[in-house]
């Protein structure tokens, strides 16, 4: 089965063994980021240096001023922690190791953007903005998100991408350093403290007939009693059937300009993928989606699976004969993952439709868990 490795351009530059240590696990691909979010990030065998923070979301390539010039938003880019062509020089190496590359972007996740442009980002029902969350419903995010995603997906020595956050981004963040999980909150008051309620939503709502301040007052109507220590009041999940279709129109059409923009620059044959959940309301890395309309779009998903394989099924039941659907498995102990169940629970996502795996990720994890990898005998 054809498997794919997530690396950072850091995890290669600057070592020389990187490339033939990726190629000795057996994967075939390694998805190399090209436009990445803020990170404090562990290298366990570079031998410079063991923990790198990238300070801001950036591209990891010089951008393209022609692209870009007269925009009020652009991408950021890297600081020391990936300088000039840090992809194209990653890429070149893992190349002569024998490695397919496909570019791994980031797009609706940017703290950065989020500070220096404030009216950009989500705004929830009590007025408090999320400097993280671009939000999808403005022009000018969706116009900055579609030229992103082709300039940073179509990179020299890359033969396909996957799109992650090609969608909603709420409340469900490590951002900084987190205190938000002293109140527990369910799927539906994730989905409610998500809603944002700048002018291009409410405008989006009025279109479904929802008035937005009446709205913003029911969310918080319907959020009180959790404050408290309770459920989501009877009302929860109403608002979210009420908001879903304005909301799911508006990602699927980013999707699809997203999706449409990287195949206008790609030559022939460039895969692009979506990190995706089958929840059309969920927010995040993996954006909530309708399985049978991405499946129309793009050519395939990458799922999380590291919790279970079920989010396979329903692509799996949605015309995914000839797509890509990869099961996605964090293979660092220390993150949750089980490198030394990998072949007990690959074979459960290939009998539930997977047709590729990913590997989260080969830079973070120890050589223990690297050799679990290696010994599970499924990559390939």
């Amino acid at each position: 089965m054809r498997s794919s490795a997530f690396l950072y351009p850091w995890d290669v530059l600057g070592d020389p063994e990187a490339p033939a240590r990726i190629a000795d696990l057996g994967v075939r691909q390694v998805t190399l980021a090209s436009a990445y979010h803020s990170t404090r990030a562990l290298t366990p065998r570079h031998p410079s240096h063991r923990i790198v923070t990238a300070e801001y979301a950036a591209v990891l390539y010089p951008p393209g001023e022609q692209l870009w010039q007269g925009r009020e938003l652009r991408p950021y880019p890297a600081g020391s922690w990936a300088p000039g062509d840090a992809f194209g020089r990653a890429a070149e190496a893992l190349a002569a190791a024998g490695l397919d590359i496909h570019s791994w972007v980031v797009l609706a996740h940017n703290s950065r953007l989020g500070a220096e442009h404030p009216a950009t980002s989500v705004v929830n029902a009590y007025g408090d903005r999320y400097p993280w969350a671009p939000c999808i419903a403005q022009p000018r995010v969706r116009s900055y998100l579609v030229a992103l995603a082709a300039e940073a997906a179509v990179r020299p020595g890359a033969s396909g991408t996957e799109l992650e956050s090609c969608g909603w981004y709420g409340l469900a963040h490590l951002h900084a350093h987190d205190k938000i999980a002293g109140v527990a909150l369910d799927d539906t008051a994730q989905y409610l403290m998500s809603l944002c309620f700048c002018g291009s939503c409410g405008e989006g709502y009025a279109e479904v007939g929802l008035d937005s301040q009446e709205l913003m007052e029911r969310v918080r109507g319907a959020l009180e009693p959790v404050w408290r220590g309770g459920p989501v009041g009877a009302s929860g999940a109403e608002l979210l059937a009420a908001t879903l279709e304005f909301r799911a129109r508006t990602a699927r059409t980013l999707q699809e300009s997203a999706v449409a923009a990287v195949r206008g620059r790609a030559r022939a044959g460039f895969r692009v993928l979506l990190h995706a959940d089958p929840a059309a309301h969920h927010c995040g890395p993996n954006t909530g989606v309708d399985p049978a309309h991405i499946l129309g779009v793009a050519d395939g998903v990458v799922v999380p699976c590291t919790g279970g394989a079920g989010l396979l099924e329903p692509f799996a039941a949605n015309g995914a004969r000839r797509a890509v659907l990869a099961a996605n498995f964090t293979v660092v102990s220390g993150m949750g993952g089980r490198p030394g169940v990998l072949a007990e629970d690959a074979a459960r996502a290939v009998s539930l439709g997977a047709t590729e795996l990913r590997l989260y990720h080969a830079g973070l994890a120890s050589d223990a868990d690297l050799e679990a990898v290696r010994r599970s005998g499924v990559v390939g």
